[in-house]
């Protein structure tokens, strides 16, 4: 249930920059989503359409891109894209890594008429 209150912060955060742009709807919201992260973008959608009634964002289309999982190892000292599922280092097999993205999600871009 987390999404409907990271739905609002993004609601909040995009109306106004939409309407100072002068914008007379906004059409797609693109944003990028970790893969850890925890964000569903089908229930920010579901309460995109719960909460954008009544403004420019009414009918707003979630355009969402996973960010992959990333890591580094502490043994190798290199950085890769984590097979999901699977939190070894893929170029020496150590499990000493640290998990350094996947985590966050922002938006990108406004799609706006």
């Amino acid at each position: 249930m987390h999404e409907l209150s990271i739905t609002e912060h993004i609601v909040a955060t995009v109306l106004p920059i939409a309407e100072k742009a002068g914008a007379k709807r906004i059409l797609e919201i693109r944003m990028k989503i970790g893969a850890l992260s925890g964000v569903i973008p089908s229930c920010v959608q579901t309460y995109l359409d719960l909460i954008t009634p009544g403004t420019i964002a009414e009918g707003v289309r979630l355009i969402s891109e996973e960010i992959p999982v990333t890591l580094h190892c502490r043994s190798c000292g290199k950085d890769a894209a984590a097979r999901r599922g699977l939190y070894l280092c893929p170029h020496c097999g150590s499990d000493r890594i640290t998990v350094t993205g996947g985590h966050e999600y922002y938006i990108e871009d406004l799609k706006v008429e």
